[in-house]
């Protein structure tokens, strides 16, 4: 006799069984159920929401409102909760109420036909007919999709990737092409940061429907993501051509503008945008951004307080004030951070960006140790949505040694383009490179661009899609390919970027990560000019440790994996400098600021460039700067920040430890 007990089901199929319950209308058996589970799961969503159903259908409608006000308290941007409430409030014979749940959950998720519907009833019987053909076009659009697009689509609004792309993939492998499942599983693909495929995923949608117009935005937007900003804009042109006054299509334009350098472009266009929506707490931001590169400061403060009193909450409004560096909170100001972090219904993006916020607005005022507190806070919240491994980045540097030896480049000497145009200023993060651009920019013969992704694409090219992380195919790939391979990326390389120059002979790309590359641009571009800036590792890293960036460098939000990355980047730089003997000069961020004339005289011949005093006054030089240096750059050069990281010193032994002998190292 088996006396082995069957396993008990899981909560997913003891979920399934309470939806089996609602739609057989059995609803006092699924409200104990649910009762049941809610012991077990006291925070399960989909619980709490099948609570709150059977509730609401067995007239229980306070109950059912008070169970959805504990479910927001948890999931406050979920679209079915707010499904819910609009129907409770539908029960109730509330017609304003019931909307303006609705509204919200479909501008969560425009993928709810109940809702839509719903909408358009409420609308109908409030005498509004104008916003009830709204929904009804909404709905009449889910209804000409098939079902399992329509279901993907929600899962997708709702954050549940996995599912939504299991669900698309399904589609299409038995239905093949269709232009809004291939938009769908694109847009689940740029969520995932898999942008290359969404690119050729949307291109394909828009071969099958050249007028499915959200598709080419969709496009638009991955282009741009991907720096792609020619090829952007040639997209967002034809959307403007199809509909001049679309507030999306128009931003699209913008960020196309502020990615080709055209600053002022970009502030016009913001500025035309917030006259029709002057509310919008992303074009206050946006805008901010744009005055902010091009040196209006006292504008671009403005603009980002603007972005915070749209949104009280606006962690990024906050911390792009303190990333001004020059900037100092107020005492109100501070007090509202603190209590917008503290709120259990602020966003975690929102929450780490205040988080850095208020440890610079709290080093300002010299609460040292609080300060830390917050620092230490916002790493932890953002390095937990991070999928940064540090084992790629050592993998990928002990192949380049394997592969890019001092033999490997004298065995291919002369391959590549020749032309002498670009200086890659690159490094880490916050060593000094800014000013080092700066410096360069400064200079009538130099051209200063901002910090270029071509060269990653490149990488991203070779590399192919779904790469083995263990054994990679780049660095590898180099060995297999020819002399007209190099002769080709470099002269694309100098064709792409050309959008970003204005005439001048030289110019500079400050991609800081492309120290990682310097095999390739030697191999393309052999009479580039390399300067790697460098600082020393505790000031590098603890500058890197309370610096939130806009995106990349996922290796600065812990004091494992910032240390390991340093370390990682001396081995390879010292191996580059075995392999290709003189190629990079070294410059000591800790040197220009004790010799700035001499460091800028041996910078310039370098470069081969002949010195001129503007370089010594970099300070007084109008142009754009992007990076969180931007306003110390249009300053005097300044020695308070070489020894920042000492005030931090009784939270900074780990880091210390960690660093092993780098401190030592990087000076060789």
């Amino acid at each position: 006799m088996d006396l082995t007990s069957a396993p008990a089901p899981s909560l997913e199929q003891q979920v399934s069984h309470l939806r089996a319950l609602q739609r057989d209308g059995r609803h006092a058996e699924a409200l104990a159920a649910c009762d049941a589970l809610h012991d077990q799961w006291p925070e399960n969503r989909d619980v709490l929401l099948a609570g709150a159903a059977s509730r609401r259908h067995l007239m229980r409608i306070p109950d059912a409102l008070a169970e959805l006000d504990r479910l927001e308290a948890l999931q406050p941007r979920w679209s079915r909760l707010h499904q819910e409430r609009g129907l409770c409030h539908v029960a109730l014979k509330d017609a304003p109420r019931a909307i303006d749940a609705l509204l919200r959950a479909v501008n969560l998720n425009p993928a709810l036909p109940a809702a839509w519907r719903m909408l358009e009833g409420l609308y109908r019987i409030s005498g509004d007919p104008k916003n009830a053909a709204t929904a009804a076009a909404h709905t009449a659009t889910l209804k000409a999709l098939p079902a399992e697009v329509v279901s993907a689509t929600a899962l997708f609004f709702d954050g549940e990737l996995g599912p939504a792309e299991q669900l698309v993939r399904a589609y299409l492998l038995q239905h093949g092409d269709h232009p809004e499942a291939m938009r769908l599983l694109a847009k689940i693909g740029v969520a995932r940061d898999v942008l290359d495929d969404a690119e050729v995923l949307l291109a394909a949608a828009l071969e099958l429907a050249p007028n499915h117009w959200p598709a080419r935005a969709d496009y638009a937007d991955c282009l741009l993501k991907r720096h792609k900003y020619v090829a952007a804009r040639e997209q967002i042109e034809q959307l403007l051509a199809h509909e001049p006054g679309n507030a999306e299509y128009r931003t699209l334009a913008a960020t196309a503008a502020v990615g080709l350098g055209e600053h002022d472009t970009a502030i016009a266009l913001y500025r035309q945008l917030l006259v029709d929506m002057p509310g919008s707490p992303d074009l206050h931001l946006w805008l901010a951004h744009a005055l902010k590169t091009v040196g209006q400061a006292p504008e671009a403060v403005e603009a980002y307080r603007a972005a915070a009193a749209a949104r009280p909450d606006f962690g990024d409004a906050y911390w792009s004030l303190a990333n001004l560096k020059m900037y100092r909170f107020a005492d109100d100001e501070i007090a509202r951070m603190r209590a917008e972090e503290a709120s259990p219904t602020t966003a975690l993006v929102d929450r780490y960006h205040l988080c850095f916020a208020l440890g610079k607005a709290l080093e300002d005022q010299g609460e040292t140790a609080e300060s830390w507190t917050y620092y230490e806070r916002g790493n932890a919240l953002k390095r937990s949505e991070s999928r940064y491994r540090p084992e790629i980045i050592e993998t990928n540097t002990r192949k380049q040694i394997e592969v890019c030896t001092r033999g490997f480049f004298e065995h291919r000497t002369g391959w590549g383009d020749p032309r002498p145009d670009p200086i890659f200023v690159l490094g880490l993060p916050r060593s000094g490179s800014t000013l080092l651009e700066q410096i360069l920019a400064s200079h009538s013969q130099v051209e200063g661009t901002q910090e270029l992704s071509d060269v990653q694409r490149f990488v991203l090219e070779i590399q192919g899609r779904d790469p083995d992380l263990e054994n990679p195919r780049y660095p590898a790939a180099l060995a297999d390919m020819t002399r007209e391979d190099f002769q080709r990326l470099g002269e694309r390389y100098l064709t792409d970027t050309q959008v970003y120059r204005t005439g001048k002979p030289i110019f500079i790309d400050k991609m800081p990560n492309n120290f990682r590359h310097i095999g390739l641009i030697h191999l393309m571009l052999p009479n580039a000019r390399i300067i790697d800036a460098r600082r020393d590792p505790m000031s590098c890293c603890f500058s890197n440790l309370k610096q939130l960036f806009a995106q990349g460098q996922e290796f600065t939000y812990s004091v494992e994996d910032i240390s390991r990355y340093y370390r990682t980047y001396l081995d390879l730089m010292q191996h580059w400098d075995e392999a290709l003997p003189g190629r990079v000069l070294r410059v000591q961020h800790e040197d220009v600021v004790s010799d700035l004339e001499g460091s800028v005289r041996r910078i310039l011949d370098h470069c081969g460039l002949t010195f001129e005093l503007g370089c010594i006054d970099f300070h007084k030089t109008k142009r754009s700067v992007r990076t969180p240096s931007s306003e110390q750059v249009r300053q005097p050069i300044f020695r308070d920040g070489l020894d920042q990281w000492k005030k931090y010193a009784p939270w900074l032994g780990p880091l210390e430890i960690a660093l092993g002998d780098a401190p030592i190292r990087y000076r060789s």
